[in-house]
């Protein structure tokens, strides 16, 4: 039996209690979002003609709205006006509550996921969706398309209660580069590199993997993403945080070891899950130019396992522990 979703605006303000950052909402998206159901790919994109879709409240089960007992795929569509949008600002899309799983894409990009899509379906439905929105894929001069997918396995389905809106980050410290959110994951043997391009996937993080499909799975590990930095970057001493990781660790930046954390101690003794990643970036190893790659191998010896919670990315040595006690 699910337990009810009345909880929502308790969740959302600890949200930004926890986060010692005042959000503030940029953008009102409850009310009539364009609804379809049924599934194809293509409606993901901000060019699509979704004119003579249905309409449908948001917030609120889509068994409410009209398609009781429905169960299975179904989309959401909205735009909404970048120039309300500032540019120099953290954006994130708060979704609320989604019944059961969900795919939230931005002008074509997917942005964020929580549980999964059939065919290896996995429920989130008691998960409020906070997603970053990455500057890049942000048209700030005008329109903008927010695509989201769901699939429901059983009950109410859809985007059913929360705060659903657009919130900007005020914040005193800031993070030059922001890498919350997708990255390649991939299982490995013995922590060996994974060469083969089909045994990589998406994963969200922070979150632990054992809720994005990798049920009681210990073992190792290897997260990757690329990333720019910024033209202005500061000419002063940088670091990169990586959260927290259950439960061991090893960093590489553009291919050179930058850290890594393990007490040695077996799982029930061990407390390096406790440690919030901080390894400092040697000078002249980012690329102020082109693509940079940062790869973490992660061991886990029991219960969850990942980055499972924490700031992810690069900041400035003199403003890093402010990030961390957001």
């Amino acid at each position: 039996m699910r337990l009810p979703l009345k909880r929502f605006k308790i969740v959302f303000l600890s949200f930004l209690l926890i986060s010692n950052a005042v959000l503030s909402q940029s953008i009102d998206l409850t009310g009539r979002w364009k609804f379809h159901v049924g599934d194809d790919a293509a409606w993901s994109s901000k060019t699509f003609d979704d004119s003579n879709w249905e309409t449908i409240k948001v917030p609120a089960a889509w068994e409410d709205e009209g398609f009781n007992g429905y169960d299975g795929f179904a989309w959401y569509r909205i735009k909404f006006d970048g120039k309300k949008l500032n540019k120099d600002a953290v954006h994130y899309l708060n979704l609320g509550f989604i019944d059961d799983a969900d795919e939230a894409y931005l002008n074509d990009k997917l942005i964020g996921f929580s549980g999964q899509c059939p065919p290896k379906f996995k429920t989130a439905y008691n998960s409020e969706r906070n997603y970053i929105l990455p500057s890049m894929y942000i048209n700030f001069a005008g329109e903008n398309t927010i695509a989201i997918r769901v699939f429901d396995g059983m009950h109410r389905g859809g985007i059913t209660d929360g705060a659903v809106g657009i919130y900007r980050v005020d914040e005193g410290a800031k993070l030059l580069v922001n890498l919350t959110g997708i990255w390649s994951f991939a299982k490995s043997k013995n922590g060996e590199r994974v060469t083969n391009a089909n045994e990589w996937e998406k994963l969200m993080a922070p979150g632990a993997w054992e809720h994005q499909g990798h049920s009681k799975y210990d073992g190792f590990a290897w997260y990757k993403r690329t990333f720019t930095v910024p033209a202005d970057l500061p000419n002063e001493p940088l670091v990169f945080l990586l959260g927290k990781i259950d439960d061991f660790d090893k960093v590489y930046l553009n291919g050179k070891l930058i850290g890594g954390t393990n007490d040695k101690e077996l799982y029930g003794s061990s407390r390096s899950y406790e440690i919030s990643r901080v390894y400092n970036i040697p000078e002249g190893l980012l690329k102020k130019t082109g693509t940079n790659t940062i790869e973490i191998l992660v061991e886990d010896i029991g219960n969850i396992g990942g980055i499972y919670e924490g700031v992810i990315g690069i900041a400035t040595k003199s403003n890093y522990k402010q990030l961390l006690d957001r």
